[in-house]
């Protein structure tokens, strides 16, 4: 579900409990208090009118009463009962919430301490039986991970300092924040990058640092509703690509690293393309993988990685004859 999707439901599940307290309320009114315009209001109440329980009969449907000027809920059609979960749906719901608290940036620790505490509370022994051990412990906030979820709720753009694991780099760039993406069990900044002039994925573990700037966030109307963005094994095409012959019990390498061209081969391996920014990162990469990969070309990087095993096994054999290598290694 896109994240404007998303909102709107979260909006019209709430529309009905607000007007139900604030009767007679006007659109504009009520607009200002939820943070959009009047004409999104009549939107989302001519789209309430045709909602309601299964049966979707006259006495199902949640009826309004409205106007620009007044609007009523006449029938709430049980949106306004307190949800009553069973043990099962209360220790799902806090397995999750205990879930979300392991992903930096994604909520905020004590809000869902507190609504965690308040379901415990709710569902009594049934829910705490389902306890993980040392889920009692409380999660403290990473200061850079807060940094960037308060920059993303204000609206404000970020200074950061990133590692790039493709580059092999420590980089500083301003950026626009969009929203903060879970993907593949790690959280992303989703920003408009001011020196890339793109989109990108910023993955929490790799900002060292995170600054917030007296300046509003300003991405370009184009990046706010596009989620190909959101496709981690997009490669530049502007970098030299590595061919690699991946052997069979290396095929996870795929779920890791961002290979492309992937051609299966008899044997249960596969052949697949890797871009790379820095020989000396992708030489190491393969080297360090041993006999899973084998670098087919481009043949500099053949021989930069033939260089470098070399030089491992000489430093190997030093150190079995106890004399240095001439390496240094």
């Amino acid at each position: 579900m896109s994240a404007r999707l998303s909102g709107r439901l979260a909006r019209l599940l709430n529309l009905v409990p607000y007007f139900t307290a604030h009767p007679g309320i006007s659109a504009a009114e009520a607009a200002r208090d939820l943070g959009v315009t009047p004409k999104q209001i009549m939107d989302d109440l001519n789209q309430l009118w045709v909602c309601g329980l299964p049966g979707y009969g006259p006495g199902d449907l949640i009826d309004l009463s409205f106007s620009e000027d007044s609007i009523v809920v006449t029938f709430t059609a049980g949106m306004d009962r307190p949800l009553r979960l069973t043990s099962t749906e209360a220790t799902v719901l806090l397995v999750a919430l205990r879930s979300l608290l392991e992903m930096p940036g994604v909520v905020d620790p004590s809000a869902a301490h507190s609504a965690i505490a308040k379901i415990e509370a709710a569902a009594g022994s049934a829910a705490a039986a389902h306890v993980p051990a040392g889920a009692e412990r409380p999660v403290v906030e990473d200061p850079v991970a807060a940094q960037v979820r308060a920059a993303v709720r204000r609206g404000r753009a970020l200074h950061l300092t990133y590692y790039s694991a493709s580059r092999d780099t420590v980089s500083e760039r301003d950026v626009d924040p969009i929203r903060i993406v879970l993907i593949d069990d790690h959280t992303y900044l989703q920003a408009w990058c001011r020196s890339a002039e793109a989109v990108r994925l910023f993955r929490f573990d790799r900002i060292d640092a995170a600054t917030e700037l007296t300046e509003p966030a300003r991405p370009p109307h184009r990046a706010l509703h596009d989620d190909e963005h959101l496709e981690l094994f997009a490669g530049d095409p502007s970098l030299p690509a590595a061919r690699l012959r991946i052997a069979p019990g290396y095929t996870w390498l795929l779920d890791y690293y961002p290979l492309g061209e992937v051609r299966v081969l008899p044997d249960g391996g596969c052949e697949a393309v890797l871009r790379f920014a820095s020989p000396d990162w992708m030489a190491r990469l393969a080297v360090g993988l041993g006999a899973g990969v084998t670098v087919l070309e481009p043949p500099e990087l053949v021989t930069a990685v033939r260089a470098r095993a070399a030089a491992a096994l000489d430093a190997y054999a030093a150190l079995e004859a106890g004399t240095p290598s001439a390496t240094g290694m």
